[in-house]
């Protein structure tokens, strides 16, 4: 029998990392393991696909599943919808497949309330300083929104204690390994190992 997969929200302020993280912990594409594919009522930018970055609806068509309940969780920003469905979820899920949610501490409520059993990560900078160093660096913001972001980054820091796990990207490897650490150590959750090795306990325990 195949173990349910785990649902890992992922939060962290802009720049301490949280997308490469997620993006290294995936990059040989593991087929037990993905990224929540949201929908979204922005237009696709150049090189987006409908179904691999975003799901792109109207905003018309967006609201129609909100009254559906069709979301774990939304939100609106500068006046475009996001949302995570929950049939996707739950589905992906269901085949053993391990889900991460990019989504900041609002979402992160959000999904809480609905599926209490989800697992938190949040990913904090070692220091202000860096942090701003870091958006710096991107070199594509003004000054004005850089001070935005960093005012919008203590706002999202302060929710940390909300999580059950606290990852510190001070040094990009060692974050990684304390990622992929956590996510081992829940699919090893005796729930799931209960499930996935039916046979062998009942074996085992005969009389």
């Amino acid at each position: 029998m195949t173990r349910r997969g785990n649902l890992f929200i992922v939060s962290a302020p802009s720049g301490a990392g949280k997308s490469s993280l997620i993006n290294a912990l995936l990059q040989d594409q593991p087929a037990d393991m993905q990224v929540s594919v949201s929908h979204t009522t922005r237009a696709p930018r150049p090189g987006e696909e409908n179904g691999v970055h975003y799901h792109f609806v109207s905003k018309d068509e967006f609201k129609t599943l909100i009254d559906q309940n069709a979301f774990f969780e939304w939100a609106e920003v500068f006046d475009n919808f996001y949302g995570t469905s929950r049939l996707t979820i739950e589905q992906t899920l269901d085949r053993g497949i391990d889900v991460f949610l990019d989504i900041d501490w609002q979402g992160a409520r959000q999904v809480k309330a609905v599926m209490p059993e989800s697992i938190g990560i949040f990913i904090l900078p070692p220091s202000r300083k860096e942090l701003e160093r870091r958006l710096n660096s991107r070199g594509q913001d003004s000054e004005t929104i850089i001070a935005r972001r960093m005012a919008d980054a203590v706002d999202e820091m302060s929710h940390y204690d909300e999580y059950d796990y606290l990852i510190v990207n001070n040094d990009f490897d060692t974050a990684l390994n304390e990622f992929s650490t956590i996510v081992k150590a829940n699919r090893l959750h005796l729930a799931g190992q209960r499930i996935t090795h039916n046979d062998m306990l009942d074996d085992l325990l005969a009389d």
